[in-house]
């Protein structure tokens, strides 16, 4: 324990020896294929820091959530990466995730003083209904996770069965989404609470499925919900196998 500390202790002070409150393009190799991936590490970074993984909505890439999350995340002292999907037209399994985000986080680990314990997802549109099955894929794994605009299709229903921990979602989503209704969001809120995962359901007058305009509102509201929760014993990652 106390070596492990030691480790924290030093990736804590050489992570803030060369943090420069700037986001970075970074390439990993992840399943043989370079993959790329929007780092942010602040310069308040201390030992044991959280962080959140940022799935992006279609068309996009990393890089748009991570700016809009930046100032918040120097503030608090948030670790963040926003991994481009495959495609940026939308996430998938399994080129995408689960493996792919799991080696993005271990690579992390290993670079940065991150709390493996407080590892978070956050996700917006098509990156939100991705982070919804990420959840419930890893539900050991990832602490909690936060939405902006997005749901469960009965495809995402059949995985809830898949969460071996109630692993706490919150959703926020406008009245007047176009891409996803409050009746579908309510409907996944639903499904979730009767398989007794804790789900905090954020509904938002007079908005629309737009994200960027008001992310620093949406980004307090989901980071106020993401740290009060923490692993209790340290994360289980799940192997699954796909098919052919």
């Amino acid at each position: 324990m106390k070596l492990h500390l030691l480790f924290i202790l030093l990736l804590a002070a050489s992570s803030s020896a060369f943090a420069k409150d700037d986001i970075t393009k970074e390439l990993m190799t992840s399943g043989g294929k370079t993959r790329v991936y929007y780092l942010y590490v602040p310069s308040t970074v201390k030992a044991a820091a959280p962080l959140i993984v940022m799935l992006h909505g279609s068309n996009r890439t990393g890089v748009n959530l991570v700016e809009k999350w930046k100032d918040y995340a120097k503030k608090e002292g948030i670790i963040l990466a926003g991994p481009d999907a495959t495609n940026l037209a939308g996430w998938g399994s399994p080129q995408d995730g689960p493996d792919f985000l799991h080696d993005l986080v271990e690579q992390l680990k290993s670079k940065y003083p991150i709390n493996p314990r407080r590892v978070y997802l956050f996700g917006h549109s098509a990156g939100a209904s991705f982070a919804l099955h990420m959840s419930l894929m890893e539900s050991q794994y990832f602490a909690a996770t936060a939405i902006h605009a997005g749901a469960l299709n009965q495809e995402g229903m059949d995985l809830i069965p898949l969460a071996k921990r109630k692993i706490p979602i919150s959703i926020q989503v406008g009245d007047s989404d176009e891409f996803f209704p409050v009746k579908v969001v309510r409907a996944t809120r639903d499904a979730l609470k009767n398989a007794e995962i804790p789900v905090e359901l954020v509904e938002i007058k007079d908005h629309d499925h737009w994200y960027y305009d008001k992310a620093s509102t949406f980004n307090q509201t989901a980071w106020e919900f993401l740290k009060k929760y923490e692993l209790q014993s340290d994360p289980l990652y799940q192997k699954y196998k796909w098919d052919q």
